[in-house]
C-alpha cells in the first residue's frame, strides 16, 4: 500500500497557527493534498490531546483513523541549554507508539513545567536528557532534530546548534537515526556530509495551517499502516519500504541563503564571507543560511550521491503554480476556486504535481496549467533564494506569461 505521510504539523494550540488545524480540517486537507497518514501534532498539549483521544479511531498498531485519513501521535519540543559557552535551543519531533504511550510522555514532561502554554512546549534541559525522559516513558519512540538546519532552532543551526549530533546530544545521539532535512535544505544538501550516512532524512511540513500540509512528506510501501512499519522503514532506509521525500526546492526555504531582512540584504555563501558576515548595508552580522552551515560542514563535493541513498522529488505547491498562472496571490479566490477544481478532477494535489500523466492533465486543464506542471517538473525555474526569514521568490520559466485571471472561464 503506497502511502504519503505528513508527521510534523502543529494544532490550533501553539502559536502563530491557524485556527482551523482541527481534526475536520486536518482531515479534509489531507484528502485534498493526496496525504494518507497525518501527525497528530501538539500531543503534549492537554486541551489537545483530549480532543485526539476523544476524535480519533483505533485501526491498527499505533494507527488512528478520522475522516478517512490516519493519524500518528506526534510532537514537537524545544529543549534550552548552555553548553560550550553558548545558549542552545533545538527543536526535536517525537513520534509516539500510541495514545497511551503519549499519555506517559506527557506524564514525564509535565513535570519540568507547564504543558498548557503552548503546542509546541519549551524545556530548560539539555537534548541529551530530553530523549532521556521520553524514552524513558517510552522506549520504543522515535526523537528527530527537526529542521536541523534553521539557524535559530536546530541541532546544526548557525545561531544555537552543533557541528555533530555527538557534540549536541553525547551518548543519546546513538538513539537518533533520522533527522527532519526542512525547507532550507534538500537531501542532496545533506549527503554531501559522510557523518550522517548512518541517519535517515525524512521531511515533513512544519504546517502551521492546513493549507500548507504536504509541501513536504515522505512516501512509504507498507503492507497496512503501522506505527512499527513506518518508523522501522525509516529506521532500516529501506527503499522498498521508504520510497522517497517530497520536498520544497530548497532555494524557496527562508533560510536556505544568508542575509539581513531589516536591509533586504540576501547573500550567497561566498558574498557572505567576503564581506565579513556582515551586511554591507548597515554592518550588523547576518543570519547565516543554511547553505552556508552545509557548506562549512560538508566533507564531500557538490553532487555527491551516497550508495542506497532514499529518492527525493522537488515540487512547487500546487497554489504557488495557480498563483503564477492565474497572476493573483496564493490565497486569492480565483487561486483557491482554480485549486478546488483541480483537485476535485484528479484527485489530489500530490497526484497532480507528481504522478498525473500530462496528457490526462490537458484533458481537464488549461494549457498554461500543463506548461507549469511539466516545466515544474523539469527543474525549469528561477528562483531568488529565501534568507533571513524571508521565503523565496520562485518563478516557472513559462513559455508565455500571465495574468489569465480568466483561466476556468471564470468572470
Amino acid at each position: 500500500m503506497r502511502l504519503i505521510a505528513d508527521l510534523h504539523l502543529h494544532s490550533r494550540y501553539s502559536r502563530a497557527t491557524s485556527g482551523d488545524m482541527d481534526l475536520p480540517h486536518l482531515a479534509q486537507w489531507a484528502r485534498w493534498k493526496g496525504l494518507q497518514v497525518l501527525g497528530t501534532g501538539d500531543f503534549t498539549h492537554p486541551k489537545w490531546f483530549k480532543e485526539l483521544a476523544a476524535g480519533l479511531t483505533p485501526a491498527g498498531t499505533g494507527i488512528y483513523t478520522y475522516g478517512g485519513v490516519h493519524f500518528l501521535f506526534t510532537t514537537e519540543v524545544s529543549a534550552i541549554w548552555s553548553q560550550g559557552g553558548r545558549v542552545r535551543r533545538v527543536h526535536f519531533l517525537v513520534l509516539a507508539p500510541g495514545a497511551e504511550e503519549a499519555a506517559r510522555i506527557n506524564r514525564e514532561l509535565g513535570k519540568l513545567g507547564s504543558l498548557d502554554a503552548d503546542g509546541r512546549p519549551t524545556f530548560g534541559i539539555s537534548g541529551a536528557k530530553l530523549i532521556e525522559i521520553v524514552l524513558g516513558a517510552s522506549p520504543s519512540t522515535a526523537v528527530i532534530p527537526a529542521h536541523a538546519w534553521t539557524p535559530w532552532y536546530s541541532i546544526f543551526g548557525a545561531q544555537s546548534g552543533f557541528d555533530s549530533l555527538e557534540e549536541g546530544l553525547g551518548e543519546a545521539a546513538r538513539h537518533v537515526f533520522a533527522i527532519e532535512t526542512g525547507l532550507s535544505s534538500d537531501p542532496p544538501m545533506n549527503w554531501r556530509l559522510s557523518a550522517l550516512d548512518r541517519l535517515s532524512l525524512v521531511s515533513f511540513s512544519d504546517a502551521h495551517s492546513p493549507s500548507r500540509l504536504g509541501r513536504e512528506a515522505c512516501a512509504f510501501d507498507l503492507p497496512e499502516p503501522s506505527y512499527p512499519a513506518l518508523v522501522e522503514a525509516i529506521r532500516a532506509k529501506d527503499r522498498g519500504r521508504f520510497l522517497g521525500t517530497i520536498e520544497f526546492f530548497p532555494e524557496e526555504g527562508k533560510y536556505h541563503y544568508d542575509g539581513h531582512r531589516a536591509c533586504g540584504v540576501v547573500l550567497s555563501p561566498a558574498e557572505a564571507r567576503a564581506h565579513g558576515g556582515r551586511c554591507p548595508v548597515c554592518g550588523r552580522p547576518v543570519t547565516v543560511g543554511v547553505m552556508h552551515r552545509v557548506e562549512e560542514l560538508a566533507d564531500r563535493p557538490p553532487g555527491f550521491r551516497p550508495p542506497g541513498a532514499i529518492p527525493y522529488r522537488s515540487v512547487v505547491p500546487l497554489q504557488e503554480v495557480l498563483a503564477q498562472v492565474i497572476g493573483q496571490g496564493p490565497d486569492t479566490k480565483g487561486v483557491q476556486d482554480a485549486y478546488q477544481r483541480l483537485v476535485a478532477r484528479f484527485e489530489s494535489e500530490l497526484r497532480i504535481l507528481l504522478d498525473l500523466p500530462l496528457t490526462e492533465l490537458a484533458a481537464g486543464a488549461p494549457p498554461l496549467v500543463v506548461q507549469a506542471i511539466a516545466k515544474m517538473r523539469a527543474g525549469k525555474l528561477a528562483i531568488r533564494p529565501g534568507y533571513d526569514g524571508v521565503y523565496g521568490e520562485v518563478r516557472i520559466l513559462l513559455d508565455e506569461e500571465p495574468p489569465m485571471p480568466s483561466l476556468f472561464g471564470q468572470p
